[in-house]
């Protein structure tokens, strides 16, 4: 059975984002900074941080069969991901707004699910065939999993930089509810990788 899984990268002071967020600077001003290790601008691995493309997002997406996202993500990301997403899989948007779908090149397809984080969860675990189920974010779905106890791990990718302001990861989460217990770490040059086993308490 595949596991549901979350991937993030954040500054030194906790932001995945910077300040500003909007439609053509989805990342804040300053928060393209957290994806400078793995390569975006030549479509490379996380070669130049010196650790294998098993760590990036993009394996996440190779290993899995379904991804969730929140509807601000999609809505920031939908222009710059294209016609042909990075996705090639069905995509669970979580929303209080009913929407068609929406089918992209390469496989694909955007649909709205308006009946919370378990709703989208079960669409995409069915979707998937028993393959992990992606979590890229936003930081709000992702803290939502955790605390409703659906989330098995966290990859999190720790970047050296500080940002100021933005967005938090962990900004509105109840540390009562949720317990982070680490399973591995490799360092590397700008950035420090953490995987969790995620547990929810109570």
């Amino acid at each position: 059975m595949g596991k549901v899984i979350a991937d993030q990268s954040m500054s030194l002071d906790g932001f995945s984002t910077g300040p500003n967020v909007a439609v053509g600077n989805g990342m804040g001003d300053g928060g393209e900074q957290l994806h400078e290790w793995m390569g975006w601008e030549d479509g490379g691995p996380a070669a130049r941080a010196g650790v294998g493309d098993e760590l990036t997002p993009f394996d996440l997406l190779k290993r899995s069969g379904a991804v969730v996202v929140g509807r601000r993500m999609f809505e920031l990301g939908e222009e710059p991901w294209g016609e042909d997403p990075p996705f090639h899989m069905p995509v669970f948007v979580v929303t209080h707004r009913p929407k068609a779908p929406i089918v992209k090149e390469g496989g694909t397809t955007y649909t709205f699910v308006t009946g919370g984080i378990a709703a989208a969860l079960a669409r995409a675990k069915e979707a998937a065939g028993g393959k992990d189920v992606a979590v890229p974010g936003g930081a709000d779905v992702i803290r939502q999993f955790a605390e409703a106890g659906l989330l098995d791990e966290l990859r999190l990718h720790l970047v050296h930089v500080l940002l100021g302001d933005g967005t938090r990861l962990f900004g509105r989460i109840d540390p009562q509810r949720v317990t982070l217990e680490r399973t591995g770490v490799i360092d590397a040059p700008g950035v420090t990788h953490f995987r969790f086993r995620v547990r929810a308490n109570g």
